[in-house]
């Protein structure tokens, strides 16, 4: 009889025999993952919409569609999620036996493992924020895979606060900049149209129209959005009040494209930079200036230029002042800057040209039509 050659399969089997047949087969890595990657794509396109559902909080209108997705990734016969206001999603049929278990996790803050029972508490900065239950009749789901999926759950959560916070902040700068009518303007605009109303009434009857059209504008109650015709209004009312202050010495030229005047944009966008053009440009400096504001249709861009003749800057104080870094009582551009880079996109900033005493020029650049932004 023939002996079989060394490292032969008659070998691995004597070896698996010798080994009481627990012995595995070797493969290599590519061998070994194939046929996987499908599923764990489908885990992480899951763990994603999870998230999602996750971020207006436990008590949001998808929390039970998230707990519908924790109970596929657990393979659970049922997932509970409980908020602290007592709003309470079950995916799969829930155990009356659960309600007690919540209150006790609420109570201590604590784990608890009550079989077919496992409790989480869901924390976000170390405060307590919900309760997450699982059911596992069979015990096939383990305390530490419960555990991992508390952890991102608390992490989306925390998420969604952010976000939460964020669009807050948004909302709460642009109240500010409503609010943000320079005390002395008000009060130099209403010398001035004091000082008409026996020699000029006309003028000054023009100018309180003028008056009362911008801090309409810059105060009342609007969405997030407004066009660029609203925007171009509420400058002119805003430089004819400034021209009767400043009088010879300020010089305007506007100049608009009808085909970019309904284009939407962030309301209180272009004011801020024809302010800070007159404030920082023109009145430091004795001699008149110019401020000309253009817009004009770019191929699919809107483009509005905000131009000074006036006493300019250092370009590395402008990007200092872009980056929200300068002098707190001129942030500005800054506010504009970044209120167009979260509603556009990074490549959609303020691009600022300035020297010392050669004026400056303030470029806005936006899309004439993006989904989601709508004049209201």
């Amino acid at each position: 009889m023939a002996a079989a050659p060394a490292g032969s399969a008659a070998d691995g089997a004597a070896d698996d025999a010798a080994c009481g047949g627990s012995r595995r087969r070797w493969w290599p890595p590519w061998r070994r993952w194939r046929g996987r990657e499908p599923l764990s794509i489908e885990t992480l396109a899951l763990g994603r919409r999870i998230a999602a559902d996750l971020t207006e909080g436990l008590a949001g209108p998808r929390a039970r569609s998230a707990a519908r997705g924790i109970r596929r990734v657990l393979a659970a016969d049922a997932v509970g999620l409980a908020a602290l206001s007592g709003s309470m999603v079950w995916a799969g049929h829930p155990l009356p036996e659960a309600a007690q278990l919540i209150e006790d996790v609420m109570r201590t803050e604590s784990v608890a493992v009550l079989p077919p029972f496992i409790a989480e508490p869901l924390q976000v900065n170390d405060e307590l924020v919900g309760v997450l239950v699982v059911t596992s009749v069979d015990g096939t789901v383990s305390q530490p895979a419960v555990r991992e999926v508390a952890l991102w759950v608390a992490y989306a959560l925390e998420r969604g606060r952010l976000e939460s916070s964020a669009d807050i902040a948004a909302q709460a700068e642009l109240r500010a900049l409503r609010a943000e009518i320079s005390p002395h303007f008000v009060y130099n605009a209403l010398t001035v149209i004091a000082s008409f109303v026996r020699s000029d009434p006309d003028r000054a009857r023009d100018l309180m129209l003028d008056f009362a059209d911008y801090t309409r504008y810059s105060l009342a109650r609007h969405g997030d959005y407004t066009t660029v015709a609203d925007e171009f209004r509420a400058i002119e009312a805003y430089l004819a009040l400034q021209r009767a202050v400043l009088g010879e010495r300020l010089r305007v030229q506007i100049r608009v494209a009808p085909e970019v005047l309904a284009v939407a944009v962030p309301y209180l966008v272009l004011q801020p930079l024809v302010e800070n053009a007159i404030r920082h440009g023109i009145e430091p400096r004795p001699e008149p200036g110019l401020v000309q504001v253009h817009g004009e249709a770019v191929g699919t861009e809107c483009v509005i230029s905000v131009e000074d003749d006036g006493v300019g800057m250092d370009p590395e104080l402008a990007v200092t002042l872009l980056s929200g870094h300068g002098d707190p009582n001129c942030v500005g551009l800054a506010n504009v800057d970044r209120r167009l880079r979260s509603v556009y996109g990074p490549y959609y900033g303020l691009m600022v040209e300035t020297a010392q005493a050669a004026g400056t020029r303030v470029i806005v650049r936006v899309p004439r039509f993006q989904p989601g932004v709508v004049a209201s």
